[in-house]
């Protein structure tokens, strides 16, 4: 079991780790950072990540075919909280990749409501996204929230 700067610190020793923060996707709050934020701020890149983490958590073309959906009301998706991701079915990580890098972002599962995820910044040319894919499971299988 970890905290969120020993989870941030093993996270960056990842070769081609340039940056990684664990975020309140509900919120777009970053609660730890450690590295280079990608697009200069802190504050930015978690609130856009938290925006695709929650988009990822919300809309049903995510979930597994094996999930019951609920029946359709005519409400919107706003008006029940998404699945965390210790449901069934629910987003485990998501991978988007560009010319030069891979952003990874891994659901964290908390005994309560879980409303977080890792996000790690890695450099294509130098860093290895399977390794990195299992590095932020372990990373989040220890880790623990107060």
């Amino acid at each position: 079991m970890s905290g969120i700067d020993v989870c941030l610190y093993e996270v960056m020793a990842l070769p081609g780790a340039r940056g990684a923060a664990l975020v309140d996707w509900t919120c777009g709050l970053a609660l730890g950072s450690a590295g280079e934020p990608p697009c200069g701020e802190p504050e930015s890149a978690a609130v856009e990540a938290a925006e695709l983490a929650r988009m990822s958590m919300e809309y049903g073309t995510f979930r597994s075919p094996d999930d019951e959906a609920p029946p359709d009301d005519g409400t919107g998706p706003d008006d029940e909280p998404p699945p965390g991701p210790g449901a069934t079915g629910a987003v485990e990580d998501l991978i988007v990749t560009t010319r030069t890098a891979y952003h990874l972002l891994r659901f964290v599962e908390t005994g309560h409501e879980s409303s977080v995820f890792l996000h790690l910044w890695l450099d294509r040319d130098t860093g290895n996204l399977a390794v990195a894919r299992l590095c932020l499971r372990d990373a989040a299988r220890r880790l623990v929230l107060e």
